[in-house]
């Protein structure tokens, strides 16, 4: 016997509502994982944005102005109030016509001699310095004037690859908006040259008792022996070592190009 119209039409709307439902919940989960997809996607893109302008702007910016205070800076001063000293903080910034010409030719003899040569990274450095590392009792970097400027200004002082990441990709933007004269001289205005000691004008006053620009060659080669580890290396009171790579220093200088050039 046939079942009457009215029951057959419950249980079709029983049987397929019920499917249609099952439907209809899958549709729905789906969407809220796109909607939520969605959103990381937004909010990666907009970190993503918001990093590139602020790090090209941050670029640009210091292009005309002094860096006021550089990572560095700020760790120390930390790492002073946690060892229960003194905050010592030394630093002014000088134009780069105003530093002793030597200045320049020093840390370039001593740390970046082909810094008028490369574009910020230096593939012939490197290899030198693997070469050399496997006779050095102190291993030395490869890093060029441009990186370790942006090192100084942008970064922490710490190595891992990470750092070394966007320390590849700030000097890239440092050589791109930058004159290599406004990289050397932020690089001599901000680069740790003593316990609290930072930049030319800072290191004169209080290790030389001199004007940054009556620094004189033999006095800008102790500087820039002391920059591999200025917090070992003072150049108020050199040791035996120093003086010695300070001559180094002098003699490599007589290969050096002036700076700026004329």
């Amino acid at each position: 016997m046939n079942n009457p119209p009215i029951l057959y039409i419950l249980h079709s709307f029983f049987y397929y509502g019920k499917h249609n439902c099952w439907w209809l919940n899958s549709q729905m989960q789906m969407k809220a994982r796109f909607s939520f997809f969605r959103k990381i996607f937004r909010f990666f893109k907009w970190v993503i944005l918001l990093f590139f302008s602020s790090t090209i702007l941050a670029v640009v910016l210091f292009r005309f102005v002094p860096v006021p205070v550089t990572p560095l800076m700020v760790i120390r001063c930390v790492q002073q109030v946690k060892n229960g000293e003194d905050i010592t903080l030394h630093h002014e910034w000088v134009p780069l016509e105003k530093m002793s010409p030597y200045m320049p030719m020093a840390v370039m003899a001593s740390e970046d001699q082909r810094f008028l040569i490369h574009h910020g990274v230096d593939p012939v450095a490197i290899k030198q310095a693997q070469k050399d590392n496997k006779k050095r009792k102190r291993p030395r970097g490869g890093s060029t004037i441009t990186q370790q400027t942006a090192k100084n200004v942008f970064l922490w002082p710490n190595s891992n690859w990470v750092r070394k990441g966007l320390e590849t990709y700030f000097t890239v933007l440092i050589e791109l908006f930058w004159s290599k004269e406004r990289i050397m001289e932020v690089y001599l205005n901000s680069i740790e040259m003593g316990k609290g000691i930072y930049g030319v004008k800072a290191v004169a006053r209080h290790n030389f008792n001199k004007q940054p620009s009556e620094l004189t060659k033999a006095d800008c080669a102790l500087i820039a022996a002391t920059l591999p580890n200025p917090l070992k290396r003072n150049s108020k009171h050199p040791s035996a070592w120093l003086l010695k790579r300070q001559k180094q220093i002098v003699r490599q200088m007589r290969n050096m190009p002036s700076f700026p050039q004329q």
